[in-house]
């Protein structure tokens, strides 16, 4: 299972070195929170545009990028985060109106297209576009709500998620990849990953005062049994 960093947990005025440092101890992914203040339940602002494209100019091309998009208009302003450098958008399914050319559109613009969905959302609002879309999403705490711990009832949805992608490769399909986010650490990485999770996004498990990232990314893939 890959380990991808959310940056919201980083000092945003060492965030240059915390990336960095994130380099320096493998990691090869970053995952963008970005919330519009109107969408998530806490009303909390994060970042745009402007600082992703300073991230990728950091970082340069061979880092990928998403950015899961925790706002209303994400149908309209999906292009502004493309144009910044993202390799990814994740877009809420439960805020878009128009999945099928949401998807076509970012296929289109080069870039990969992926759903995420809350806890209390039905699998089956995924599932028809499964065999268009890069990537799914699962979040294991509800968006823009700090203080969460991990919600293990999400393992039937995890579940499902990996026996419909299996299948859909069998059959010749699109190799989608099935994301988690939300209270992971090292404690319950390898809970996830039996459920068949690909991709882990970690925040706090990773930037904290506790240790380095490189630290941090040892004691989890040593619970995952990849020391």
């Amino acid at each position: 299972m890959e380990i991808t960093p959310s940056i919201l947990t980083a000092d945003f005025t060492r965030l240059g070195e915390t990336l960095d440092d994130a380099l320096q101890a493998g990691i090869r992914w970053i995952h963008l929170d970005v919330m519009d203040g109107n969408w998530v339940v806490n009303r909390t602002i994060t970042f745009g545009p402007a600082l992703i494209r300073s991230i990728r100019d950091r970082l340069g091309d061979n880092i990928i990028l998403d950015c899961h998009l925790m706002i209303t208009n994400a149908e309209e302003t999906w292009p502004q985060y493309v144009d910044a450098g993202v390799n990814l958008v994740i877009a809420h399914i439960e805020a878009v109106k128009d999945p099928a050319t949401l998807i076509d559109s970012l296929h289109d613009a080069g870039v990969q297209a992926g759903f995420v969905l809350n806890p209390d959302t039905p699998v089956d609002t995924i599932l028809p576009y499964l065999q268009n879309l890069d990537l799914v999403l699962v979040m294991s705490v509800i968006p823009g709500k700090g203080g969460q711990s991990f919600m293990p009832e999400v393992e039937e949805k995890v579940r499902c998620f990996r026996t419909a992608i299996d299948q859909q490769i069998s059959d010749g399909g699109r190799h989608t990849r099935l994301m988690i986010d939300g209270g992971i650490k090292a404690h319950n990485a390898a809970q996830v990953a039996n459920w068949g999770v690909d991709i882990a996004v970690v925040g706090s498990g990773l930037i904290n005062h506790k240790g380095t990232i490189a630290e941090n990314l040892a004691e989890i893939h040593h619970e995952l049994g990849q020391a």
